[in-house]
């Protein structure tokens, strides 16, 4: 993030008030969703590995609980912003709510750089944070989850200190923990298994063969990796082409994939992997393929670049990688954009299927979360797709309409609103 009010925030903003027209709702609606329930800015002091006190300081924003408990991830990031939480904890709640769980939208996050604290630092930072947002969140309230800057290890330190804060050990307060102690296998690769789900159902709908297809991948992190290999395991896909932050490899007759993530574990990027090309990080999306996964950062298809995309499915399982100029763009030229709300939700669905588990102390196989997430994939893409076609509108549009139907519907059978 570079800024405090982007692009893809202001796409945000721009579609959900063309959906409120849309739907008719008045005012007092439109501003129950627009405005979150709770925010909390909190200063956090830790003691630094050199004997001084640092104070940092976090947020955690919660957005809406029509439909359940407040659902969504703690980031750790340089650049964090009370704006941009905000609209991530929106954002939660429309995905949410498109995959129809009993769950609300909320984020959290703290303005640091994880990457130049130790881990002696990274801990008590996280414990601190916890020690000012414990009394606001809980498996009834407010679960957080990992998000850019954590992973599994710090959520496991939260999970411990609510315990120790609370005198409760309760693992549902958090998710995307550590198997060991409540987390839910099929979590890691559940944002790239949910994106490769949605992109199979598409590639149905459009008659697209996907055996043999070819596949660009921007962001080989965790879901970006995961979504070339399940796009090759799954779907027979050809990968010719990924990239990072650092940039990007390219062969048009496909890419060894496990060569490709060797390369990266030792040098830190994919650029310069074995019987590869080098392409820019951004170049990557201008490369012609069946299909797009936009895994990388906010704005990274714009005006400027957006008829240069060359493809016929675009999913976006990053957030806001696509601006609203170039989602008319992409719409105009045909190409199918499979909206993050839809594309991206693996993560958070399994997140749930992880605080059923640790409700009912019943730990499910591999095989068991992935059946049941393919089940709740397919029933959302369905669900958009039939919206979309049904009212002549895109994708993206579709699934926010899905979305605020359901929460306004919750808000209205709890009494917020008149029926």
């Amino acid at each position: 993030m570079d800024t405090d009010k982007n692009h893809s925030t202001e796409s945000q903003y721009n579609i959900i008030e063309e959906c409120v027209r849309d739907l008719n709702l008045d005012k007092s609606t439109t501003e129950l969703l627009q405005n979150p329930k709770r925010e909390l800015k909190v200063s956090i002091p830790v003691r630094m590995d050199n004997g001084c006190v640092k104070v940092f300081t976090g947020y955690r924003v919660q957005h809406n609980n029509a439909m359940g408990p407040m659902k969504g991830g703690i980031r750790y990031h340089p650049e964090e912003t009370v704006e941009i939480v905000r609209s991530l904890a929106a954002w939660m709640t429309w995905k949410c709510a498109v995959m129809n769980l009993p769950l609300g939208g909320a984020k959290g996050g703290i303005i640091c750089d994880p990457k130049k604290l130790s881990r002696g630092e990274l801990e008590r930072l996280t414990r601190a944070y916890m020690g000012r947002i414990w009394k606001f969140i809980g498996p009834e309230t407010d679960v957080p989850a990992p998000d850019v800057g954590t992973d599994a290890s710090i959520m496991g330190w939260m999970m411990d200190e609510y315990a120790r804060l609370s005198g409760e050990y309760k693992p549902g307060i958090i998710t995307g923990k550590p198997i060991r102690i409540g987390g839910s296998l099929g979590r890691t690769e559940a944002t790239g298994r949910g994106g490769i789900l949605t992109i199979r159902e598409a590639a149905r709908e459009i008659e697209l063969e996907t055996k043999g297809a070819t596949v660009v991948v921007q962001g080989f992190g965790n879901v970006g990796m995961y979504s070339a290999l399940l796009a090759r395991n799954m779907l027979n896909c050809r990968v010719i082409a990924v990239s990072d932050s650092r940039g990007g490899a390219y062969n048009p007759d496909g890419l060894n994939l496990e060569e490709i993530i060797e390369h990266k574990a030792k040098t830190g990027s994919v650029k310069g992997a074995p019987n590869t090309q080098e392409v820019g990080s951004a170049e990557v999306l201008e490369i012609e393929a069946d299909i797009i996964i936009a895994a990388a950062l906010e704005d990274a298809i714009t005006a400027q670049n957006a008829g240069r995309v060359k493809t016929r499915i675009l999913a976006e399982l990053a957030n806001g990688p696509t601006t609203a100029e170039a989602d008319r763009i992409l719409e105009d030229r045909g190409i199918i954009v499979l909206p993050d709300i839809l594309a991206n939700a693996g993560g958070v669905t399994v997140s749930y299927f992880e605080m059923v588990q640790n409700r009912t102390l019943d730990y499910w196989t591999e095989d068991q979360v992935n059946h049941k997430l393919e089940e709740k994939m397919v029933e959302a893409h369905h669900e958009i797709f039939k919206t979309s076609r049904a009212r002549g509108i895109s994708m993206r549009k579709a699934a926010y309409i899905v979305a605020i139907s359901r929460v306004v519907e919750a808000m209205k059978l709890r009494g917020w609103l008149d029926l």
